[in-house]
């Protein structure tokens, strides 16, 4: 007789899995923004409604009383003196804006096009920011030597005989100011345009060659086309900077020039602090229709 050895069958026990459950793709998404939101809900959107909420209070010579009224915003858009420092700043803003565009295209753009190497661009970019490793009170008053009635610009041209006297408009000046303004933000932007550059496909500049097109062409046609986005983000960077600028405007100009900054500073000193933010709320409105404008103009996600 033949037996068959029948083994033993086990079965597995299967454990049963704890669900969780599944969060959509737009929870996930605002889960992830929250922190940032959070901080700046509470670093950049509360200080910003409180000056909007202060603009509107009522004050006197030592205190503020929690209020309603337009007194403030009445005196800020209703005085030519007031209109003549918005003018005096926008025309800062202007010029340094205009001069720094133009020295930070083409260092950005020899930076880019003509140093070959990696090495070499990264040390002549880091020689670039050496003047950020001080303060700008430091770089600002260092000009003052410079430009003043015996400094190093004076007595150069009264030894060459260019001049027979000084020239007093060279320091405390617009001049001075806007000479000031430049060195300080004109990194802002080289840095963006250089960033853009840098991205630049070196293909359509040799297919624009090969095409006949001539240097000054494939500038015009296609290197400063494809910087548009980073002459933007620098231009937002310097505009910015410029309109928020009261100390070089004090120091440089030595109190003959006025700005929107420097004015909301001399009416902290004097604790109107209500008539303060009502011209903060004024520039703040200008400076993001000035914003609004440039990105209406050059489409900047690309960069970001």
């Amino acid at each position: 007789m033949t037996t068959i050895a029948s083994e033993p069958v086990t079965h597995a026990i299967a454990t049963p899995r704890r669900k969780f459950p599944r969060l959509s793709g737009t929870v996930l998404s605002w889960l992830q923004a929250a922190p940032l939101a959070a901080v700046l809900g509470v670093f950049l959107a509360l200080p910003i409604l409180m000056i909007v909420v202060v603009s509107f209070w009522d004050y006197d010579f030592a205190r503020m009383y929690p209020a309603f009224v337009l007194t403030n915003y009445v005196e800020a858009l209703g005085s030519w003196v007031t209109w003549k420092t918005y003018l005096n700043t926008l025309k800062f803003a202007v010029m340094v804006w205009a001069i720094t565009l133009v020295v930070g295209f083409w260092i950005a753009y020899f930076l880019a096009f003509h140093v070959r190497t990696a090495a070499v661009q990264m040390v002549l970019f880091l020689v670039c920011t050496v003047p950020f490793l001080t303060s700008n009170i430091i770089r600002m008053i260092s000009w003052i030597p410079v430009l003043g009635r015996n400094g190093i610009v004076n007595s150069a041209l009264m030894k060459t005989g260019l001049v027979s006297a000084p020239i007093e408009g060279l320091l405390y000046s617009d001049f001075a100011v806007v000479l000031a303004m430049v060195h300080l933000y004109a990194l802002f932007m080289v840095t963006p345009i250089f960033n853009t550059l840098m991205r630049i496909d070196r293909s359509l500049i040799e297919a624009a060659r090969d095409a006949g097109a001539s240097a000054r062409q494939v500038l015009t046609d296609v290197v400063i086309p494809l910087a548009k986005p980073g002459m933007a983000i620098g231009s937002i960077f310097v505009v910015t900077l410029v309109m928020a600028d009261f100390s070089t405007v004090q120091v440089m100009s030595g109190g003959q020039s006025a700005s929107v900054a420097l004015m909301m500073k001399n009416q902290m000193s004097l604790l109107q602090y209500p008539a303060a933010a009502a011209n903060a709320v004024v520039l703040l409105v200008l400076v993001l229709v000035m914003v609004a404008a440039m990105l209406r103009i050059v489409d900047i996600r690309k960069e970001l």
